[in-house]
């Protein structure tokens, strides 16, 4: 019964997988250029061309990482068993990324792109078969809309763990206990590197996969790319979700430059963060109940609408206006929170449209193809963070030029609002509607009857 209704105990565990790797993402996100410019010491324009190299090799891995998870065949199941395994390499992967060696500058730029490619191999390691669970654990497409939403909401607790807590233990590492700065990065990254590794272990413990493939034989890769290539919904959502980073990485990495350089006030940038992450669990707390009620397509493109106007506003908010910045940084959250359980539910609703296509199951590639968008989006965003900065004359730790402060509002208004207005021109033509679903999964759940009678 692969339709069942999922336990509360499951739909937990689902989602403490994405609250492992969302506090990474949020260091990476938020933090990592800051890290690399200031403390690590590169020069923005470089750091912006690495996350550029790396990111682009990293997202071609995920589909690499899809195809094997598909072939993989063990009592834990196919997509399980990695969450268990790569767990640890996890953790010890990002303590060496927030790792300051005593090199000269060429060999910490040869170290940074090391242990940061590491680091993004390993997570994709870990997340591209944690997404395509989603598609395994139910076919029911109301019931992946709410586990989806239990994984944002977790997520997003998880980003603001990381966010309420980075500055302080950096702090209390470097002033109570006496470390130099980049040790105390260091042993940071180490306190979130543990949790991570516990996180996904319960996440392994509580969840269990269901839906099989109707046929036993395993198809070819040549058969899995030519179904994946031909699926017109996935390039549409892949789209989207690029867009949609491009958005979220230019506003999350410019955002410690705006507090620090133009607003004057650095230790409020922590409060902007968790507010941003507490908000966009609103968004998903929302989303479920709106989404059932007009569906999928439509509760996507008002939330990026109405996100583009708020964020294009953003822009004439006055840096003494603190109140103002982080409402308006709630009202912004609230609907980028919203779109992620929708992109989540509609992969796995894309991974039964190819099956019901063509017969052949591929969950782990198309999931695959989130991850990939995911990662490619902040490699945009990251890049043109880094480039951005550079083009307007930031230097680090020095008083910006009047230049140099505008570019970085434009980096938290108008510049992620292009990312938001292509999201809604992607999803606008997306062609699978609730009844269109509706259809596939009855005509689906008929098929895997008949195949298990037979197999009987």
């Amino acid at each position: 019964m692969t339709s069942q209704p999922l336990s509360l105990k499951e739909k937990i565990g689902y989602g403490f997988g994405d609250a492992a790797s969302s506090m990474f993402w949020k260091l990476f996100s938020m933090y990592l250029m800051f890290f690399y410019t200031d403390i690590f010491g590169i020069d923005a324009a470089i750091v912006g061309t690495m996350f550029l190299i790396t990111r682009i090799w990293d997202a071609a891995f995920d589909p690499v990482v899809g195809v094997i998870a598909d072939r993989t065949e063990s009592k834990y199941g196919k997509f399980r068993p990695y969450i268990l395994w790569v767990a640890v390499p996890f953790g010890i992967a990002g303590i060496l990324t927030f790792t300051t060696p005593d090199f000269d500058p060429a060999g910490k730029l040869i170290y940074a792109y090391v242990t940061y490619s590491i680091m993004m191999m390993v997570y994709s390691l870990i997340n591209v078969p944690y997404a395509s669970l989603l598609g395994v654990m139910t076919s029911d497409g109301k019931e992946r809309t709410t586990l989806s939403s239990f994984r944002m909401v977790f997520a997003f607790l998880g980003s603001i763990v990381a966010l309420a807590f980075v500055n302080p233990l950096v702090k209390f590492f470097g002033e109570t206990v006496q470390m130099d700065v980049a040790t105390s990065w260091q042993f940071t990254a180490g306190v979130f590197a543990v949790l991570a590794v516990i996180f996904f272990w319960i996440n392994f413990a509580w969840t269990k996969e269901r839906v099989k493939p109707i046929k036993d034989e395993q198809p070819t890769l040549k058969e899995d790319v030519k179904d994946l290539l031909g699926n017109w919904p996935w390039w549409i959502l892949l789209g989207s979700g690029v867009s949609a980073l491009i958005f979220n990485s230019i506003r999350d990495g410019a955002a410690i430059y705006y507090f620090k350089y133009y607003v004057g006030d650095q230790d409020s940038v922590s409060l902007y963060f968790v507010l941003g992450q507490a908000f966009n669990i609103v968004g998903i707390i929302f989303v479920t109940p709106i989404a059932h009620k007009i569906g999928k397509k439509m509760t996507y493109m008002g939330a990026m609408i109405v996100a583009t106007v708020l964020s294009i506003a953003f822009y004439w908010i006055d840096k003494d206006n603190l109140i103002g910045i982080l409402v308006m940084q709630s009202l912004i959250s609230i609907c980028a929170g919203s779109i992620f359980p929708l992109l989540w539910s509609m992969y796995a609703d894309i991974a039964d449209y190819s099956e019901w296509k063509t017969g052949r199951r591929a969950t782990g590639l198309i999931f695959s193809s989130s991850s990939m968008s995911q990662k490619f989006g902040w490699t945009l965003g990251g890049a043109l963070t880094g480039w951005l900065l550079a083009w307007f004359g930031y230097q680090a730790g020095a008083i910006q030029s009047a230049e140099a402060q505008d570019g970085i509002k434009l980096m938290l208004s108008f510049f992620p609002a292009v990312g938001t207005v292509l999201s809604v021109g992607f999803i606008f033509i997306y062609p699978l509607s609730e009844k269109k679903l509706a259809e596939i999964t009855a005509d689906l759940d008929l098929r895997r009857a008949e195949h298990n009678k037979i197999a009987e």
